[in-house]
């Protein structure tokens, strides 16, 4: 007999919600690393608590992923023929400059 559904919904309870936050980021992390040395595939993952600490994994360099997701997000752009392709790069930019940015300040 498998588990139940859980609904998708904020959790009210403060505690509930941490305790989950903690054990599902616990998971995530553990399944980049499996997916990393399973498949042999470059991982990289980010992510920020509500309070904004980093937790983060990367089966590489963080930072040679990140150029690399730079690169093939402007290779994406060329070939889906974007109208607006100007606005796209300058916002795309400037979440990778900030993400750049949180890593240096966490990594200091």
């Amino acid at each position: 007999m498998g588990r139940g559904r859980v609904q998708l919904r904020r959790i009210e309870n403060k505690i509930n919600r941490q305790v989950t936050f903690s054990k599902r980021r616990n998971g995530l992390l553990k399944k980049a690393y499996e997916l990393s040395v399973l498949c042999d595939a470059e991982v990289a993952l980010i992510i920020f608590s509500t309070r904004g600490k980093l937790y983060e994994f990367a089966s590489s360099s963080m930072n040679k992923t990140l150029e690399r997701y730079e690169k093939c997000s402007y290779a994406m752009q060329d070939t889906t023929g974007v109208s607006d392709r100007e606005a796209q790069t300058q916002v795309m930019l400037e979440q990778i400059e900030d993400l750049r940015q949180r890593l240096s300040a966490c990594g200091s």
